[in-house]
């Protein structure tokens, strides 16, 4: 069986070169509908540039969120939400430095600057942020002793969000996830995703990624093996 948690237990061991694989071209725009929703991954202010994990360029994913937001009536946002000394704070650990990887009680552990603390301005979602229209917020990452990358389910794998029973409840079931990190929380969204048998989209110009010893080819990979469908927000009929 697949097991996303791969993304962290091979950063490195694979060389990029050819790992990627080409991203798909729809035949025709894909059209939106009742059944879909677009997840907007952790657009928060520590993400974007001047932020404690800044993401490269990561400023650039709001206006093409904003813009392919407009084509649907269903939209969840998600914010990390973590507490001060979290697990997954490189200063939290003793002569440990940031994006160092450590071994948990529930798998590897990648260590960050502390980033997005429960209401800081960090942590806050961006004011540029365009979508009135979002139903839902779901904050992860608030459990001081597991890290939650996935708008789905924490990295103990066990620990659920709700999201994807509000999802099935709602009928809803094509899901098109955008934001930051690509090789991070958007990819752990994507294959949770698919793990609930949700038909997955990941907007590939409306993300942008960390790429740590190689942890985007990695998750592109990954998400690839899993299903995941990868296009670009101009492939969307909005």
């Amino acid at each position: 069986m697949f097991d996303r948690r791969r993304i962290l237990a091979g950063v490195g061991s694979i060389a990029a070169t050819g790992l990627v694989s080409k991203p798909l071209s729809a035949a025709a725009p894909i059209k939106v509908d009742d059944s879909s929703a677009l997840l907007v991954i952790d657009v928060q202010n520590c993400f974007l540039p001047g932020g404690s994990l800044a993401v490269k360029d990561g400023d650039q994913v709001i206006s093409v969120i904003n813009r392919i937001a407009k084509g649907f009536a269903n939209v969840v946002m998600t914010q990390d939400w973590h507490t001060v000394g979290h697990i997954s704070f490189a200063s939290s650990h003793s002569g440990k430095k940031p994006f160092e990887t450590i071994d948990l009680k529930y798998g590897k552990q990648v260590l960050w600057p502390d980033h997005c603390v429960q209401g800081t301005d960090g942590a806050a979602l961006s004011k540029d942020l365009a979508i009135p229209q979002a139903e839902l917020i779901i904050r992860k990452g608030y459990h001081k002793d597991v890290d939650s990358y996935s708008a789905f389910t924490e990295a103990d794998g066990k620990t659920t969000t709700g999201l994807a029973g509000y999802l099935k409840a709602r009928k809803l079931k094509r899901l098109f996830v955008a934001g930051l990190a690509t090789d991070f929380c958007v990819a752990w969204t994507a294959l949770d995703a698919r793990k609930a048998g949700f038909e997955t989209y990941v907007v590939e110009d409306a993300c942008r990624g960390i790429d740590t010893q190689g942890s985007l080819a990695k998750a592109w990979a990954d998400m690839t093996k899993a299903g995941v469908k990868r296009i670009q927000s101009g492939d969307i009929a909005v």
